[in-house]
């Protein structure tokens, strides 16, 4: 599933110019996320999702302000309240679905390593494992639709416009929503590249001659970013199809996509551990 372009945008800011500095620290960092939108590398998404675990401990400090804990005392009746508590829970869904589409990627391509590890005698069974393996992907594929689809409506809901609150409250409500559409872009962003290309727009041996190309171009010519999940996809495709020589590139590919799988791992298992922060301290506010 490419992503052409994010449905969550990081909208500038014109805050105050007294805001506290903890609020113009977290815009600091939105706008920093916010040059570095355009993710389409491993690693690209992996620095984006760096970035967020920085955007998302500002947020902790931010919380434990006494005009923030005010803020959300005072509104708790309010729709902004509600917005952003429900966005609290948006976000660690999001980052599950996205944990799980990882996790459930590395177990299944550690399958077929070890298979290819031991593939003298095995042809029957590596058959097996590759069918297996695009089973699995379907239902990653699956999961990660269902998701993408859950996000339906969210930009209108952080677009509503700010009560006529002070300026610093205002400020605040501002910050808190933009690090929801930045968090949600990102996901978006992680979410889509681990789908890789829409198979309903490019299926079967096309699908292997545009990666092929695009992806091992000249010199002369720039390269596209290469997607280590669809790159797995091309390769067991090739070598479901009895081209043996191709075992040794599939393998290859399998060794990257571990990298980039055990990288975006490690990030969004940080990543989760702030949400949950994030979302009991708010939570802890309003019930005090």
């Amino acid at each position: 599933m490419a992503a052409s372009k994010s449905n969550f945008h990081v909208r500038s800011n014109s805050l105050p110019s007294q805001s506290h500095p903890v609020i113009e620290e977290c815009n600091d960092r939105l706008i920093r996320l916010g040059e570095a939108s355009h993710a389409t590398s491993s690693s690209s998404i992996a620095q984006k999702l760096r970035g967020l675990e920085d955007l998302h401990l500002c947020v902790e400090k931010l919380l434990q302000l006494p005009l923030t804990q005010q803020a959300f005392v005072q509104g708790r009746q309010e729709k902004w309240v509600d917005h952003l508590v429900d966005g609290s829970l948006r976000l660690l869904d999001m980052c599950c679905a996205a944990k799980d589409a990882v996790l459930h990627t590395k177990e299944s391509a550690r399958e077929i390593q070890s298979t290819m590890r031991r593939r003298r005698g095995a042809e029957v069974i590596l058959e097996n494992e590759i069918r297996k393996y695009s089973a699995s992907r379907k239902v990653v594929k699956k999961a990660i639709q269902k998701a993408l689809a859950s996000l339906k409506g969210v930009e209108s809901k952080n677009s509503l416009s700010s009560p006529n609150k002070d300026s610093e409250t205002t400020a605040l409500i501002s910050v808190l929503r933009e690090v929801e559409a930045s968090t949600l872009s990102a996901f978006e962003s992680l979410l889509c590249f681990v789908s890789g290309p829409r198979a309903s727009k490019i299926g079967g041996w096309s699908l292997v001659s545009k990666l092929m190309n695009t992806t091992r171009v000249g010199c002369e010519e720039e390269a596209e970013p290469v997607n280590e999940f669809a790159e797995v996809d091309v390769a067991l495709h090739c070598l479901a199809s009895q081209e043996k020589r191709k075992n040794d590139q599939a393998m290859l590919e399998l060794q990257n996509l571990e990298l980039c799988v055990q990288d975006f791992e490690e990030r969004l298992e940080c990543l989760f551990r702030r949400l949950i922060k994030t979302r009991v301290a708010i939570l802890n506010i309003l019930n005090n």
